[in-house]
Formats: C-alpha cells, structure tokens, sequence
C-alpha cells in the first residue's frame, strides 16, 4: 500500500460562490465540480484541487502562522516578487514582507476575502 500525496485542502467558507470565484480570479483556479451541498472543487492549473465547503456555525478564532492545527496554504510561485506585483494589483491583504522560506527560497504571507492565512512561496530548486 502507497500512500500519493494530498489530494486537497478545504476551506470552509462564509460565501462559497464569492471565495471561489476570487481563488479562480487571483490564482486561476477553475472550477471543476459543484456539489449541491454547495461546495466547489476547484482545480489549480497544475491540476491540483482546492475544496470551497459552507462553514457551520462555529465562531471563528484568531490564527497566526503558528497556532494549532492546519496553519495556511501555501502556493507555490515561479517568481514571487512577479507574484507580489501581480497581487497588489488585486488588492491583496499582505501578512508581513517576504522572508526565508523554511526549507529554501522566499515566502510571504497574504489574506483571502474571508481571513483565511495563505502564503507566496517560490523555491530555489
């Protein structure tokens, strides 16, 4: 038995409709499937999925990089300071400058619509 990888992360969502269409806007996700529930698949150009589901009724907590449980999502990029330009130009919530990325390369921390931690990366190898 073999274990592939991650499938995809889940966000749940105040607005399913509007989260997924801003990841498709500012990410180029597409949408890939809807479930009536509703809740969006959405697929990254390199084919990766991204799952948009109804939030409950739980109140949300105040994160931070480190705080418990899954922490953000990070994006890979080919150029992060092409990336950081591109996203300021749809009006991005920035979450500190680019720094060292853990492992190699630079990242930076940005904010969805909804709150929601992501993260710029781009390797160096």
């Amino acid at each position: 038995m073999k274990f592939l990888g991650i499938d995809h992360p889940a966000v749940a969502a105040d607005d399913v409709e509007k989260l997924s269409d801003w990841y498709c806007d500012v990410f180029g996700y597409e949408k890939w499937f809807l479930h009536p529930k509703p809740v969006w698949m959405l697929k990254a150009p390199d084919g990766t999925l991204l799952e948009i589901m109804p939030k409950d009724d739980t109140l949300r907590q105040n994160r931070t990089t480190w705080t418990p449980g899954w922490s953000h999502l990070a994006l890979r990029v080919e150029n992060i300071e092409q990336a950081i330009i591109f996203l300021e130009t749809k009006g991005i919530v920035w979450g500190g400058e680019v720094i060292n990325a853990i492992g190699g390369g630079k990242v930076r921390n940005l904010f969805d619509p909804e709150g929601n931690m992501l993260q710029i990366l781009q390797r160096t190898s």
